[in-house]
């Protein structure tokens, strides 16, 4: 991309480790403020009286170099003297924070209560922590992933991390969503945007809660540029979390082929595996663009070399818009 306007804007709709990963390789592309990634809010919940945002942490931690390479979330070298605490006094621990994470939390909170936005508190942070990027939660208002399992309607962290992805997924639905929209920020972002990508995130609990804000996915629709997804399944399988079994259980293909179709009615380009290059004819009868490399990030130069090569196929879908 040349030029620094805001017309350049490349914009990340992202969530989890896999889509933190992915932003953290367009910051390295030296974007600054020209990038925006639109972060999923709806895996936030209450603990302790705190407001967690997990999804907007991991990306943040991630774009700072901070985050824990081993898990791909939390900071690295964290101590958990705060949580063994909390655990003696008899309280459950089954969340777990470290202690310089405990410092996001309560300052988010404390803004929060004084009546900043989400998206104003998250600026301060980044800003913080020396990240340029624009990091943006999807909206301002509360809205909550709950699944329902089996055993009935479980809150999101409930299912992810208090029961370890192990009930089957019957369905999802995202409480709050009718009263919620897309922040300005998000909006402007989008108006700005030269390119619009979504990373390789979890379709329904990531990605799903964006697209499902009013009006939102009727805006990519009718997009001017290319909007470019990396599909998060590689060989049958997501390299990290339950989506493979949640596409599964709720009646999707568990292959970038069904990632394309979950997204067809605004994608112009998919990017997939080497392992999965055997789908690209079937992504190409959809009416979208098949791009084959290898999207597994195992380091930090597979970050950026994978959104470098993301970013010239949907300038070059662009100019063939052109």
């Amino acid at each position: 991309m040349e030029g620094n306007g805001a017309a350049e804007t490349v914009v990340v709709l992202a969530g989890g480790v896999g889509g933190a990963k992915l932003a953290h390789g367009f910051a390295r592309l030296g974007l600054g403020r020209r990038l925006a990634v639109v972060v999923n809010t709806a895996d936030d919940f209450e603990l302790y009286g705190l407001v967690i945002s997990p999804d907007l942490d991991t990306v943040l931690y991630t774009i700072a170099g901070i985050a824990n390479p081993v898990t791909g979330w939390g900071i690295l070298g964290d101590t958990a003297n705060t949580l063994a605490m909390i655990g003696r006094y008899g309280r459950p621990t089954w969340f777990w924070l470290g202690d310089r994470d405990l410092a996001t939390h309560i300052l988010r909170t404390e803004r929060l209560r004084q009546g900043a936005r989400l998206t104003e508190v998250t600026q301060e942070l980044a800003a913080a922590l020396g990240v340029t990027a624009r990091i943006l939660p999807m909206c301002d208002e509360p809205v909550r992933t709950i699944v329902r399992t089996p055993d009935g309607d479980l809150p999101f962290q409930e299912y992810f991390v208090r029961r370890r992805q192990r009930d089957e997924v019957l369905a999802v639905r995202f409480a709050g969503i009718e009263a919620a929209r897309p922040s300005p920020d998000v909006l402007r972002a989008l108006d700005e945007a030269a390119a619009i990508v979504l990373a390789p995130s979890n379709p329904i609990v990531s990605i799903g809660p964006i697209l499902a804000l009013p009006g939102l996915r009727d805006r990519l629709r009718r997009s001017s540029v290319p909007i470019v997804a990396v599909s998060p399944i590689v060989g049958g399988r997501a390299l990290k979390g339950p989506a493979d079994r949640m596409l599964a259980s709720l009646g999707h293909e568990v292959s970038p082929l069904g990632v394309a179709r979950l997204y067809q009615d605004f994608l112009a380009g998919l990017v997939l595996d080497r392992q999965d290059a055997d789908l690209a004819p079937a992504i190409a009868a959809l009416g979208i663009r098949p791009f084959v490399t290898d999207t597994v990030m195992r380091d930090e130069g597979d970050r950026a070399r994978l959104a470098q090569e993301t970013l010239a196929f949907a300038q070059q879908l662009r100019g063939a818009r052109a």
